[in-house]
């Protein structure tokens, strides 16, 4: 598995990562999993040269983070860079955000919440550090910090030691400018994927002008990418409200996805091999988390690192995504 420099850390993490949203399970998730396969999953990654674990807090209510716990028990510590988030809470107030199941979660990144975030983080990681502490989500009205702040938190618990690198995900130019200008920022999560690419008008160009390492979120749009969704399915979950799962736009990626068929078997590989292909074939500040909730799942996925597309093949795969937007 490749690496990429972490910023100015001395940190060097792999063009793929694991995200486990869906480790976590929940009512995003129809459902937890048993744990063995949780633990099972995140060890195949590593094994298979993996070595960035993403999570979060906020990912079934501290579930995903206990999960990724249980599995560094089975691992060399030292080798394993763990990222985790903070700015998502349900324990206390903040700005309104998702509701899962009957339970409210809340944006919040002023320093108090954040230092209580850490620890528990912490406890539940079963860890003394976090390799990658991430602002999950930005700061809004009501409960609105000041990035400076949120920042100077962070920088305080990177001189604690208990956090080594600062990221921030879901950010837009203006954020990332004031994260540089109030201290520094490692590394950048937004939402990539052939039929998202949005990232590419602002956020690619500032990563790469300011050496931030770019993470891509949801390559797979939630599955969808992977060719095992038909055009009959109903969307529910995490999955019901988001926008190539509505109707009328579902049934065109799964024709294009069918379309991909002769490069599978130029490349001898499967279509959601394809689709992470393609996101790491656009730079090499960029790497992707690829969710998945079995060590098959991870073999699979895992192929996508050796997989060297064309020029000609990225953008003819590029044409056709955008086709769907017209």
């Amino acid at each position: 598995m490749n690496k990429i420099k972490l910023g100015t850390t001395g940190m060097e993490v792999s063009k793929m990562g694991l995200g486990t949203w869906a480790i976590g399970g929940g009512p995003a998730w129809n459902g937890d999993l048993e744990t063995q396969t949780c633990i099972d999953t995140i060890c195949k990654a590593v094994e298979v040269g993996i070595n960035l674990i993403d999570t979060a807090p906020g990912y079934n209510f501290g579930n995903s983070e206990v999960m990724v716990g249980k599995a560094l028990e089975h691992l060399d510590r030292d080798k394993v860079i763990v990222e985790t988030k903070c700015g998502i809470v349900w324990d206390r107030k903040g700005s309104l955000f998702n509701k899962v199941g009957d339970r409210q979660l809340y944006k919040n990144l002023t320093p108090d919440s954040i230092y209580e975030e850490i620890d528990k983080s912490l406890e539940r990681l079963g860890t003394d550090h976090v390799d990658i502490y991430m602002t999950h989500w930005q700061s809004v009205e009501p409960c609105f910090t000041p990035i400076s702040e949120t920042l100077g938190a962070l920088m305080d618990l990177k001189r604690q030691g208990k956090i080594c690198a600062i990221g921030a995900a879901n950010v837009n130019v203006d954020h990332i400018r004031d994260y540089l200008e109030h201290g520094e920022l490692d590394i950048v999560q937004g939402k990539y994927s052939i039929l998202d690419r949005a990232v590419e008008e602002e956020l690619v160009p500032i990563c790469k002008e300011n050496g931030i390492v770019l993470q891509a979120y949801s390559p797979l749009e939630q599955g969808l990418l992977t060719g095992t969704i038909t055009k009959d399915y109903v969307p529910t979950g995490a999955r019901a409200n988001k926008k190539w799962y509505q109707k009328g736009n579902l049934e065109r990626v799964v024709d294009m996805l069918e379309e991909w068929r002769p490069l599978c078997e130029k490349y001898g590989c499967g279509i959601p091999t394809l689709a992470l292909a393609w996101v790491l074939a656009q730079g090499d500040h960029v790497t992707l988390l690829s969710g998945a909730t079995s060590a098959d799942q991870v073999e699979q996925n895992v192929r996508a690192a050796d997989v060297r597309l064309s020029e000609e093949d990225v953008a003819w795969m590029r044409e056709k995504a955008e086709s769907l937007d017209r």
